[in-house]
């Protein structure tokens, strides 16, 4: 396997890197808040490192988002593209510190926060979303689980 040269500003997302499970759970957007959805995720580095892409199911599925992450070798933060099924597109700022994942974008009507917490053994990650409608007061939108495909 060809090792790839990692975009330095981006090293500390290495260990995302690979294919994962996902489930989402206790939602306020199903009909059903006990509903649990499951999908694959995968990380994967474009143009040999440039950028990270998370892949949320594929296009010719019902349900799939992707994810481009990129970082500003100045920031401490990243910037995240982000699109789905339904063609709503958005940016997103996210940070990543030691076993603490966090997204968020502050946008008029609904602003969104996400944080995940990756386990020592970096095999599983827990994470919950918020949303706001006026970026101050919070309310759960949904969890997430993420456990590595070995």
């Amino acid at each position: 396997m060809k090792k790839i040269a990692i975009n330095p500003a981006l090293k500390r997302l290495e260990v995302l890197a690979g294919e994962w499970e996902m489930e989402l759970s206790n939602s306020s957007f199903l009909p059903d808040p006990n509903t649990i959805v499951k999908g694959s995720v995968t990380f994967e580095w474009l143009e040999e490192g440039d950028f990270l892409v998370m892949r949320q199911g594929r296009k010719n599925e019902s349900m799939w988002a992707n994810w481009l992450i990129g970082r500003d070798e100045e920031s401490q933060d990243y910037t995240v593209l982000y699109i789905d099924n339904r063609r709503v597109s958005r940016v997103y700022e996210m940070s990543f510190e030691k076993e603490v994942w966090k997204i968020w974008r502050n946008a008029p009507g609904f602003s969104q926060r996400f944080a995940g917490m990756i386990s020592k053994d970096k095999n599983n990650i827990k994470a919950y979303w918020e949303k706001s409608a006026d970026g101050k007061n919070w309310e759960h939108d949904f969890d997430k689980v993420f456990k590595r495909i070995a």
